[in-house]
């Protein structure tokens, strides 16, 4: 028996996973289709911060997540054999939470609002200074204000500009900024008529809409994170959870693509903004596949009880006038690559409330 030679080298099972798979939808509409977006930046940063000493091998990784995040830093610090110290909320079910466990993270979940603005958000990063005081070597990468996180995206770019000529519109979901930032940022030094579409959803304020409860975990912040280039935007559009969770089951139905509710959102203004602008190459990130949402979005029993079973999707958003004048729909404003700011004081400096 001749002995058995490997003509080209295998790899490891997180760098298989980091990079979107490019899929053509229909017409002119194409997803960057991610298993797990937030692998990639949980395995750039943690690869920087050792090569640059602030990580080593007495150093306790320790980070707030709602879910997505902490999965890939699990799967990266399994590798590298570091601990790990997750702080989420109830955003992780017990299904995830075992995974997490399983892979050797340690998961604390908080379950109050934090007394000041930032409500669940706020209070998971404050119980994460709590226990890194508790630590001799801790290190947080920080998903809300390490700029890492958005440079660990100049590989999904340079994966687009090899595989398009031209793309004319980027839809991104927006929870951290990061990839949003991270992909539109490289790809505006190549194309710099690229339109960037940021998708949020109700009760996020990371636009300058209203604070509220959001259905659609994943999507949207509760505090302001210091990575998000909010001037790099083109215009905002807020999908509600109806909507997002319909077009996520559609998405599946229509094209055979499992993915996350996120996505669904993303195909949904995808979808819009092709029908307006035909003949452009349209590109919707999906940060997830819809694995982890099998006893939710994709459960008749769970909608009907949440209330959210056979929602119609609207063909057309709301315009809006400013974002404080959001309401739980659909909607669009024209962002016009102002900074939050700007945006936000525009109200003030023309005298409406």
């Amino acid at each position: 028996m001749s002995a058995f030679r490997i003509r080209k080298p295998f790899t490891d099972v997180v760098d298989s996973a980091v990079l979107p798979r490019l899929i053509h939808l229909s017409g002119d509409l194409y997803a960057a289709a991610f298993q797990l977006m937030k692998l990639l930046p949980a395995q750039f940063v943690l690869q920087r911060a050792l090569e640059q000493g602030q990580l080593t091998e007495r150093s306790t990784v320790i980070e707030t997540t709602s879910g997505t995040y902490g999965l890939g830093l699990a799967m990266v610090c399994r590798r590298l054999g570091l601990p790990l110290i997750l702080v989420g909320d109830t955003a992780i079910d017990s299904h995830l939470r075992r995974r997490l466990e399983a892979l050797g993270a340690r998961v604390s979940i908080v379950s109050g609002q934090a007394a000041r603005t930032g409500g669940i958000q706020q209070a998971r990063l404050d119980r994460v200074e709590r226990i890194r005081a508790r630590h001799r070597s801790p290190f947080t990468p920080g998903q809300y204000d390490n700029t890492m996180h958005a440079n660990a995206y100049g590989r999904v770019a340079e994966l687009i500009t090899e595989s398009f000529p031209q793309v004319d519109a980027l839809i991104c979901p927006v929870g951290s900024g990061s990839s949003s930032t991270g992909i539109a940022g490289f790809l505006r030094l190549l194309w710099p008529d690229l339109v960037l579409i940021g998708v949020d959803t109700p009760g996020s304020v990371l636009f300058g809409a209203p604070n509220g409860r959001r259905r659609l975990r994943g999507l949207g912040n509760g505090l302001l994170p210091k990575v998000l280039d909010h001037s790099l935007f083109d215009e905002v559009h807020w999908v509600p959870a109806g909507d997002a969770f319909a077009m996520t089951r559609r998405l599946h139905a229509d094209h055979t693509l499992f993915m996350g509710p996120t996505s669904g959102a993303a195909y949904q203004v995808g979808q819009w903004w092709t029908r307006h602008n035909p003949g452009g190459t349209v590109l919707a990130v999906m940060p997830d596949e819809g694995h982890r949402y099998q006893r939710t979005v994709f459960h008749d029993a769970w909608l009907r009880r949440e209330g959210l079973a056979g929602v119609e999707t609207p063909r057309e958003p709301t315009e809006i006038a400013h974002p404080g004048d959001l309401e739980d729909r659909w909607s669009r404003y024209a962002w016009r690559r102002r900074t939050r700011d700007e945006v936000v004081d525009l109200r003030a400096a023309v005298g409406t409330r």
